[in-house]
């Protein structure tokens, strides 16, 4: 069956995780995605471990679980981008593909003659899509850009956590690298339509992606509400700024996650609760007086959701089609019935002689399905496959490059 992207091939210099999870994306809507590993050491991610996939044989393997989330469908080769052979094998490869995708510090691949000024000469048509901590120009252009060190830079800690004072209270970053998968995604959005440019005009174009930058951009109404209301945002848990009440609350026995969104849902709240005077008490009548007064209703709430057990609420708040939800940790996450019959946990062929646990790709296509190819490669797996098909170098030659040290052989 054909993939969107069929016929699209993604050169993926990058590593880690904004550029992987970009490239793991395109694999996804069906390019060809050649990722290009160090001999001997490949992407970092794969010694952030434990745990690491265990073989069939169930000894562990040297592939970490953090390396597998983001590589999935990619066909690696290790060559040494160090050597003047390895350069000119990387440059005669970019003549064939359509993408490049790379997160070196600004300037850094220049010496290796892999820079955009350079490859735009052989390959007019190319996308090259640069992520960098801090972007391409400005003061901190030349510093590295790491995950928690951009949500702390860029306001996220800000808004996240606990209010100073409170127990638990200061600043905490996301429990996943947030700003290193939406530069991902943001990366995804920028290449298919600069891919729609070149398809149109013949001509490329370098992106331009910083970490700081998509962190800004998806402060969305928090920034907002700053620039139009003056107001700096604080930390306030996990209630909602501009909604009340939208926040975790207690139960009996433990706690569940209500999400009141507007003034009918609130009605029907106070219903549940056996309070259905609040919703007409002009106090607490529409969400504006709600947030006014969120001081005095949060613990008014909260005193009666205390009374019984999480289960209990959820069960008359979805009868009432008031949004409630449980507060589940992973594990029941996999196990929620929605998730199962969604098929979000998918498993996939690996190296190792096994399959691999993951979680599939959110889009569902009605014409063209995502198609998984397999789980992330090992090593410089690759490697001979696609110097063989694409640049015509032949098993001898290869053999001969990685006796040199240019090359790195599945594994190494």
């Amino acid at each position: 069956m054909i993939q969107p992207l069929d016929g699209v091939r993604v050169l993926d210099l990058s590593r880690i995780l904004a550029g992987p999870w970009a490239t793991q994306v395109l694999a996804d809507f069906g390019a060809d995605v050649i990722k290009v590993e160090k001999p001997g050491a490949g992407d970092d991610t794969r010694s952030w471990g434990p745990p690491f996939l265990a073989d069939a044989q169930g000894r562990p393997t040297a592939e970490s679980a953090y390396y597998l989330c983001a590589n999935r469908g990619k066909r690696s080769i290790a060559i040494d981008m160090a050597t003047a052979e390895g350069q000119r094998l990387l440059r005669e490869l970019v003549v064939h593909c359509d993408v490049l995708v790379e997160n070196y510090k600004v300037g850094g691949l220049k010496k290796y003659g892999l820079d955009w000024d350079s490859l735009k000469l052989i390959n007019p048509k190319l996308v090259y899509c640069s992520i960098t901590g801090y972007g391409q120009t400005g003061p901190y252009a030349q510093r590295a850009g790491y995950d928690a060190a951009i949500q702390a830079i860029g306001g996220l800690m800000s808004v996240t956590g606990e209010p100073d004072g409170e127990p638990g209270g200061g600043p905490q970053k996301v429990g996943v690298a947030a700003t290193d998968l939406l530069t991902g995604m943001y990366a995804v959005a920028g290449i298919l339509a600069a891919l729609r440019h070149a398809e149109r005009t013949g001509q490329g174009q370098q992106i331009d992606l910083a970490l700081l930058d998509t962190q800004v951009a998806w402060l969305a109404n928090q920034a907002s509400n700053y620039l139009v209301g003056g107001v700096v945002p604080g930390r306030q848990g996990t209630a909602h700024p501009n909604i009340v009440p939208y926040q975790v609350m207690p139960a009996a026995d433990g706690y569940f996650m209500l999400a009141v969104g507007n003034d009918g849902q609130f009605a029907r709240f106070c219903e549940v609760i056996g309070r259905p005077e609040l919703a007409s008490d002009p106090r607490y009548a529409t969400n504006a007086a709600r947030v006014a007064a969120r001081a005095e209703l949060v613990p008014l709430l909260q005193a009666i959701l205390r009374t019984k057990p999480a289960a209990e609420w959820l069960a008359a708040l979805e009868a009432a089609v008031v949004p409630a939800n449980p507060v589940n940790r992973i594990d029941q996450v996999f196990d929620d019935a929605q998730v199962q019959a969604r098929g979000l946990r998918i498993e996939l062929p690996h190296a190792s002689g096994r399959e691999v646990p993951m979680v599939r790709n959110p889009l569902c296509f009605s014409a063209t399905p995502v198609q998984y190819r397999a789980a992330g490669p090992v090593l410089g797996q690759h490697t001979e496959q696609v110097l063989e098909q694409v640049l015509g170098i032949d098993a001898d030659a290869c053999a001969a490059l990685a006796d040199q040290g240019v090359l790195g052989t599945a594994g190494k």
